[in-house]
């Protein structure tokens, strides 16, 4: 990224939905990524058994997981899914797993992950999308904020190893059908 213009060079980096092999390179990012604040646990076995078969469970939710890739491997991830949450309107969407390997941060691989869950999110007509971030995560939040998110509600406990409260933020969408195509 040439920080004085702005300009991110995402070139190199395959954006492609994950299969269920990827699920240890997103395990691989996840744990990193918990390893970067205290008191984060990962514990695949008893918190995250959907990464055994990462893209058949969203698919099955209705959604989709795509990663990033380069000549390394996976080097980031993002869901898009149906939201669960009891308040969404009829459509919502909602993004899971957000990560991207330290090494990789700061080239547009998230900004250029969320552009592909957007697209997709539009796609369908969905009224928004929400998403849940552990209330640790600020630079997390300060890119959701610049994607136009905003923070709603107060922050919900999540009752794991890590002892999690997180902040819910939404992203309304332009009011349009799905688009035809």
């Amino acid at each position: 990224m040439d920080r004085r213009a702005g300009v991110c060079d995402v070139s190199d980096i395959l954006i492609r939905p994950a299969s269920d092999a990827d699920g240890d390179a997103i395990a691989a990012l996840i744990a990193a990524a918990f390893a970067e604040y205290e008191g984060c646990v990962f514990d695949r076995a008893a918190e995250f058994p959907e990464l055994d078969a990462i893209a058949s469970h969203f698919a099955g939710r209705g959604g989709t997981i795509w990663v990033a890739e380069d000549g390394s491997g996976v080097i980031g991830s993002m869901a898009l899914a149906p939201t669960r949450d009891d308040d969404a309107p009829p459509g919502g969407l909602e993004i899971f797993k957000v990560y991207v390997a330290h090494a990789a941060r700061r080239r547009g691989i998230a900004r250029t992950l969320f552009a592909t869950a957007l697209n997709a999110a539009q796609a369908a007509g969905a009224p928004e999308i929400r998403l849940w971030t552990d209330t640790r995560f600020a630079d997390a939040h300060r890119f959701y904020e610049r994607c136009g998110f905003s923070r709603q509600g107060p922050a919900r406990e999540c009752h794991d190893l890590s002892a999690t409260w997180e902040y819910s933020y939404r992203l309304p969408l332009a009011a349009a059908g799905p688009r035809e195509g």
